[in-house]
């Protein structure tokens, strides 16, 4: 008995060593990674890694991790614009979840089988893509986006003041929008038009209240899958195949 007694406790020490060299080694691994992708992407902060699974050194002898998450905070994706209109727009969180990462012995180069996650944009953020100066409609009538908010099941609510040519002073109207992904673009598109003081081909209306915003190069080459409206801005879907994490 006494001889048992000591294996066990043998084996639980042992345990608890290998425990603790697996955190400390997941723990380094996590920390190398945070900092290579930093480095590949430009970013202006490190993102936070989490590998997930137990025990993580049987993954490393596999050379393939299951799952690795990562987040990204205030990452700034190129607009798509040229010349004057080139720019960025601020995705505030952008997380994914990557499966089966194969990756090289001193985490050089990462890259993962498939990968899903989210990203969110703010309102504030994507009205910047809509028209927020003033525009020509005709007859002397003038409008321009002046905000964007959760219209509700799934719709943005979209305001546009408009300022007609007799009383001089701007009125608010409001559409409903249905908002959409199309290949690297979100589009918002006006459910029905606003009804103005004058009648207006539809086209010249919808310059105003429709309006769209490409989101390019995101980290790993993930690409937009689905959007919907949210309380204080828009939620993106994301969703990749043979992601390069890192080199």
């Amino acid at each position: 008995m006494r001889a048992l007694r000591i294996t066990l406790i043998l084996l639980i020490v042992l345990g608890g060593l290998f425990v603790l060299a697996d955190r400390v080694a997941v723990g380094f691994a996590e920390d190398e990674a945070a900092g290579r992708i930093k480095s590949t992407e430009g970013l202006a902060a490190t993102p936070d890694v989490s590998i997930e699974g137990f025990p993580f050194l049987t993954q490393v002898v596999a050379g393939e991790l299951d799952d690795v998450k990562i987040g990204i905070k205030d990452y700034e994706a190129p607009n798509g614009g040229t010349g004057a209109s080139a720019g960025t727009i601020r995705i505030d969180d952008l997380d994914a979840e990557m499966h089966g990462v194969a990756f090289s012995g001193d985490y050089s180069s990462a890259t993962a089988d498939s990968a899903t996650g989210t990203a969110s944009i703010s309102y504030a953020e994507l009205l910047k893509a809509a028209k927020s100066e003033p525009v020509e409609l005709g007859l002397g009538l003038t409008a321009k986006v002046i905000g964007l908010s959760d219209g509700g099941n799934g719709k943005i609510k979209v305001a546009v003041s408009v300022t007609d040519p007799v009383t001089k002073s701007p009125q608010t109207v409001s559409v409903l929008s249905s908002v959409s992904v199309s290949g690297n673009t979100v589009k918002v598109h006006a459910d029905s038009l606003p009804k103005l003081a004058v009648q207006l081909a539809e086209g010249r209306i919808r310059s105003i209240t429709d309006f769209q915003q490409k989101i390019e190069e995101l980290p790993g080459g993930v690409k937009l899958d689905k959007v919907e409206a949210a309380p204080d801005g828009v939620e993106i879907s994301v969703k990749g195949s043979d992601v390069r994490l890192v080199g």
